[in-house]
């Protein structure tokens, strides 16, 4: 901790990391596997817990919703954070269009207020960081044919990758079919529709200015 931080402020630090922790001791008991120290803040809503997966000192902040329904489960690797008001989503809360989830590995963190729509798999590597307010979707709606609804064609599948060390500013928008390569920073507002080779920087919302590292 900085050394700059006053006695009064690191026992409320420590404080609040203890209210969660004593949290996350009551919730491993309905996940499928924890791994060491659990962070569990204020009102965060976890449901399907057997299907979810955490390693070591994992954190899920305050109102995140972690839903755990999904064919391929939610995995958390070691140190993972996840933010405040953070929306983990592979399937409806209702059972319908069980979705694949999510894996997320070691040292990555997902910033407030974010929104992982994991009905296709999502993977995300190492040492990744993303800002606030960003959305994945990892699924399409299918709508060729005209002569009938759109919401009755279902949707389509590819899957999201980010591979380690990315750095995904705030505002980011990545849509189903993007694999993003190692070591790449993705400014923030980016609307990433393609995918993106390793050790670029994307700043352009139409992914027109780009450039290598």
């Amino acid at each position: 901790m900085d050394s700059r931080i006053s006695k009064g402020d690191k026992f409320r630090i420590y404080w609040r990391a203890g209210i969660k922790a004593l949290r996350g001791i009551f919730k491993k008991p309905f996940l499928k596997h924890t791994e060491g120290l659990l962070m569990v803040g204020k009102g965060v809503q976890i449901t399907h817990g057997k299907h979810i997966t955490c390693g070591k000192r994992v954190k899920f902040e305050d109102y995140a919703e972690i839903h755990g329904l999904c064919s391929d489960g939610l995995i958390f690797g070691n140190d993972v954070t996840i933010g405040r008001g953070v929306m983990v989503r592979p399937s409806s809360y209702y059972g319908g269009d069980l979705g694949k989830g999510l894996e997320i590995g070691d040292n990555s963190s997902i910033g407030p207020y974010a929104y992982v729509g994991c009905s296709g798999k999502i993977v995300i590597g190492k040492n990744v960081m993303f800002g606030p307010k960003c959305s994945l979707f990892a699924e399409n709606h299918n709508f060729s044919d005209e002569n009938t609804t759109i919401k009755s064609q279902g949707v389509n599948q590819k899957g999201i990758v980010i591979e380690d060390d990315c750095w995904i500013g705030s505002n980011v928008i990545i849509l189903d079919g993007v694999h993003i390569g190692r070591g790449c920073v993705i400014g923030a507002g980016t609307l990433v529709s393609k995918s993106i080779a390793a050790e670029s920087v994307v700043v352009d919302k139409r992914n027109k200015n780009t450039r290598g590292r």
